[in-house]
């Protein structure tokens, strides 16, 4: 099954008794790091070495928008517990080539105030190891080595903190603004209408340009009329498995979607100042180069607009729309 970015969907959400009652589940050791190509602001870590400490194992990939939306909790409870016998470890598992460079790992830890250890797990070693399939994911061991809750996906913040509390002998708390404060961009996805788009041959359900989707290089062209939840590319474009790349002297985006935020990953060789425009209004340009999530459009509702990104130059790759 290939790995999923989740947001808060009631579907994925497994979080043990042990939240609401104070009573673990039945015990499963939690498994070894495996693989692990480099430890971040720690020495190598084991689950056996950790045994009577409370350890929260996030998995999460710097360029998820869902991941960087619970990553403020998971910092919370780090800073509010650390001192209480809480440990917690990162796994970060790419999704994309870009995010095993060690440099680039590196920036995002320092670029989103992570102080815990972060294992880079490149191969998916640990990934596989816990047999995990989404992005975020978080699991709680106990101080008997046990995985006694875990949570997919945003949301039931308050759940885990509680499932943490108990662990730790710390009473639970009851007041769920409590939860929500460090929580204030999340999005309502009850009116979220778009979901991940991605560019790549692998999974480029959502490109509407009538020249198809197979990897290759050629001229791209788009629908006069684009559906809501497609996008369309405009000029000379090489599509590889997992981005499109602009081999062109110039190119052309177009999307049209229903979300309040609209979000890309992508990168450049060299820094590229891309258009951005909103049902023809134009938007603050944004500079990209580094692999990592831009921001495109912050608006005041959850509508549809048309956006169209106008690219200068060549060496622009693209991989994924994502939305909030």
């Amino acid at each position: 099954m290939r790995p999923i970015r989740l947001a808060f969907l009631a579907l994925f959400v497994a979080l043990a008794s042990l939240a609401a009652t104070g009573t673990a589940m039945a015990a499963q050791t939690a498994p070894e790091f495996a693989g692990i190509a480099k430890w971040h602001n720690s020495p190598p870590l084991t689950m056996k070495g950790l045994r009577g400490k409370v350890v929260l194992i996030d998995f999460w990939t710097y360029s998820c928008i869902n991941c960087l939306r619970t990553l403020p909790h998971v910092t919370h409870w780090y800073d509010q517990y650390k001192d209480k016998g809480l440990v917690i470890v990162g796994v970060h598992s790419p999704e994309f080539p870009f995010e095993k460079q060690e440099g680039n790992v590196r920036d995002a830890i320092a670029r989103f105030g992570i102080k815990y250890p972060v294992a880079q797990d490149n191969d998916l070693e640990t990934w596989d190891a816990w047999d995990n399939q989404y992005w975020p994911a978080e699991y709680l061991v106990d101080q008997r080595g046990n995985v006694v809750a875990h949570h997919y996906g945003e949301g039931n913040y308050m759940d885990m903190e509680n499932a943490i509390r108990t662990l730790l002998g710390l009473p639970r708390l009851a007041d769920a603004a409590a939860a929500s404060e460090t929580d204030k961009d999340a999005p309502d996805f009850t009116q979220l209408g778009s979901p991940e788009m991605y560019f790549g041959a692998d999974r480029s359900a959502n490109n509407a340009s009538p020249e198809g989707k197979d990897t290759g290089t050629r001229d791209f062209t788009a629908p006069s009329r684009l559906e809501l939840n497609k996008f369309a590319l405009v000029g000379r474009w090489e599509i590889g498995r997992d981005n499109a790349s602009l081999v062109g002297a110039s190119g052309e985006i177009r999307l049209h979607y229903k979300a309040k935020k609209v979000h890309m990953v992508a990168s450049a060789n060299d820094p590229i100042t891309v258009e951005v425009a909103v049902d023809g209004k134009p938007q603050a340009p944004v500079t990209v180069q580094a692999s990592k999530l831009y921001t495109l459009f912050d608006g005041d509702g959850y509508k549809d607009h048309i956006l169209t990104i106008k690219i200068p130059k060549a060496n622009f790759h693209m991989f994924t729309f994502t939305f909030g």
